[in-house]
């Protein structure tokens, strides 16, 4: 008779009432009473919801989110980080924002896009988001009242701004509200494997920040253009010889598998957001304001219209220009300061520069937040 076999132990078990057990029992009581306040918070934030619909406030408040969040990390002693503490507490302030109102945010589509990935970096999981074909839809959209925000690109770190939305905000009364940056990882993704690529689509813009490893890795190969990263990631899911440039997110929903990873030029490649909306933000003490302006065609003009700034000792920390497109070599100027319009110093530079300009608008002074 064969003596019976013994069942190998199991080392990964923890030994009954060991100290991995009591640590994980501690968690079971703290998250019971993490969800105890949680469910507090929400009461709290309906009772806010239904006061702000009573007077008529809006239910998504920038400065009230972002100094909420510099608090939190201040307060914070222990383990967790800046990132960490901003990452939980989007999602629990993205339920509280579906609690106040059915949100609605507008943004370049379809679903995967690094503006869809933004938006939801901004605003979480529980608002409802409107994936939309063009920029000029995401305009449209917020003004029509359809979505309450919209969520735009306006410059990327290699390849500079995205002259598109520049050119909106030009013919739009929308205004800035809020910032995201985006830390952009661009990857060769396909259905097929890599020897059987004979095409690659994406972005115009996404092609140029790749531009080195194509030269060096895609000799030969056509580069066609698509909308967006995801509708690239879309052709590539049909296609027997085609791969996309695009993110994570767009290769996990069209079921593509990555051929090359983060193969952008840059390794600091990143992507500035707005949210627009129809108000602007109230000063949180660490802002910036972004205005437009064109100024009277003669001698020294831009630097007589610039010069307050440096009198007052303001920071300009982006100017473009645009053709003006109702006068032939007429410009247009961008410009982003370091401050809100509302700060005596920025109010005032402000007020000096207005005289010097045929044409002149503020589009925004929100939180000076880097996501």
């Amino acid at each position: 008779m064969k003596t019976p076999r013994r069942k190998p132990k199991n080392k990964s078990a923890a030994p009954q009432g060991g100290p991995l057990t009591r640590l994980r029992d501690g968690i079971d009581g703290i998250d019971s009473e993490l969800i105890d306040l949680l469910n507090r918070r929400a009461d709290l934030v309906h009772e806010i919801g239904e006061i702000k619909r009573t007077v008529g406030s809006p239910i998504y408040v920038p400065e009230r989110e972002e100094q909420l969040l510099r608090s939190l990390v201040r307060r914070s002693k222990g383990r967790l980080g800046a990132g960490p503490i901003r990452a939980i507490y989007r999602e629990i302030m993205s339920a509280s924002l579906a609690l106040e109102k059915d949100l609605a945010i507008a943004c370049l589509g379809p679903e995967g896009t690094w503006s869809h990935q933004a938006a939801r970096n901004k605003f979480g999981a529980s608002v409802r988001y409107i994936p939309l074909p063009t920029i000029r839809d995401v305009f449209k959209e917020v003004e029509k009242n359809r979505a309450d925000y919209g969520v735009v690109p306006i410059e990327n770190s290699t390849e500079g701004a995205v002259n598109h939305t520049l050119d909106l905000f030009g013919e739009s009364n929308l205004r800035i509200c809020a910032q995201i940056h985006l830390r952009i990882e661009h990857n060769l993704v396909a259905r097929i494997p890599r020897d059987r690529v004979r095409r690659i689509i994406s972005h115009p813009q996404v092609l140029g920040q790749c531009r080195q490893w194509l030269q060096q890795y895609a000799v030969g190969i056509p580069l066609l253009e698509s909308d967006s990263t995801s509708q690239a990631a879309a052709t590539a899911a049909r296609s027997e010889d085609t791969a996309a440039i695009t993110g994570v997110a767009a290769a996990e929903i069209y079921d593509l598998r990555i051929l090359e990873a983060n193969i952008q030029d840059s390794g600091d490649n990143t992507t500035r957001f707005l949210v627009i909306g129809h108000t602007t933000s109230r000063p949180t003490g660490h802002d910036k304001t972004s205005l437009t302006f064109s100024i009277c065609d003669r001698p020294g003009a831009l630097y007589s219209a610039l010069r307050p700034f440096q009198k007052l000792a303001l920071n300009l920390s982006k100017i473009e220009s645009r053709p003006s497109k109702r006068k032939a070599w007429e410009y247009v100027f961008f410009v982003d300061i370091e401050g809100h319009a509302e700060d005596a110093p920025v109010a005032a530079a402000l007020e000096e520069l207005r005289r010097h300009c045929s044409y002149f608008k503020v589009l925004g002074s929100y939180p000076n937040a880097g996501e």
